[in-house]
């Protein structure tokens, strides 16, 4: 595994998103935390989350608490392991998503998270989407309070606009540490905060980062997948997975990049996680 900076720590230039574990069409609890057993096994030392990754009404939660089982039934070492977590987003049961960023709600949802995920401190806790109804500041500053009472190490921003970006960092200096955008070969229309947060020293961790080639998590079976383009011809040139180019191609964007793919089986992690012993050569030609 290959390493790549995360505010004043070192992480796995590739981490595992934990969200399929829990949300519609979910596996078993034993291949959701074989998936996870996997992912550390490759070398995987960032797993992201949220307390919002659930399926049905009253399970807020499940996959921090899932996250917590996994590592506390794998036999190795995990005191290295950053797990990120996110609040500010819901479910309402019926498969939509709400939004609440006001600060009292932020912070009690961050104590709730560090109560299912155990430990002194959240590690990295991310603002999971800006709230309309909230002044972003407000909502910003709620983390400047988490990071001086102790409950969250760091913090970072996730669905967010470069103006955003900035407030949050005058807000919270060098507290915050990355920014979570959707980022892809199909979605590249927030390329813009992706280079700010290269220019900042912020880690840029892209969500769904195999949009347009295969289905993210909240597709489902019936989810669009491209065929033919040239993640797919330099995949049958190296004889490789085109999931393993597509990640390959976003850690040659920028060495802010760390991509998050989503699993649910311990194959597709381990695939992924190679991704960084792709030689970047060639992965722009063509796109």
């Amino acid at each position: 595994m290959k390493y790549r900076r995360l505010g004043s720590t070192e992480v796995s230039a590739i981490g595992l998103g934990a969200m399929p574990l829990s949300i519609e069409h979910r596996p078993d609890e034993d291949r959701a935390i074989a998936t996870v057993h996997a992912a550390l096994d490759a070398g995987v030392t960032l797993i992201d989350t949220a307390d919002s990754y659930y399926w049905h009404a009253g399970e807020r939660g499940h996959n921090e608490l899932l996250v917590a089982r996994a590592l506390a039934r794998y036999g190795g070492d995990t005191s290295h392991i950053l797990v990120a977590t996110k609040g500010g987003r819901g479910r309402s049961g019926d498969g939509g998503w709400t939004v609440n960023g006001a600060p009292a709600h932020l912070k009690a949802a961050a104590e709730a998270s560090l109560r299912r995920l155990g430990g002194d401190a959240i590690g990295l806790y991310q603002l999971h989407k800006p709230d309309p109804e909230v002044p972003w500041a407000e909502s910003v500053g709620a983390l400047r309070d988490l990071l001086d009472a102790g409950t969250i190490r760091c913090a970072g921003i996730s669905n967010v606009t470069t103006d955003q970006i900035h407030e949050a960092h005058t807000i919270l200096g060098d507290a915050l540490v990355s920014v979570q955008n959707q980022y892809s070969p199909a979605v590249r229309d927030l390329e813009p905060t992706l280079e700010l947060s290269t220019r900042l020293g912020l880690a840029f961790l892209p969500w769904s980062p195999l949009g347009g080639i295969s289905r993210s998590a909240l597709d489902g079976p019936s989810g669009s997948t491209s065929t033919g383009t040239v993640f797919h011809r330099i995949a049958a040139e190296r004889g490789v997975s085109v999931q393993r180019v597509v990640l390959a191609w976003l850690l040659s964007r920028s060495p802010a990049v760390i991509p998050i793919p989503g699993a649910s089986r311990p194959e597709s992690i381990q695939d992924s996680a190679g991704a960084v012993d792709l030689s970047p050569a060639g992965l722009q030609r063509g796109w």
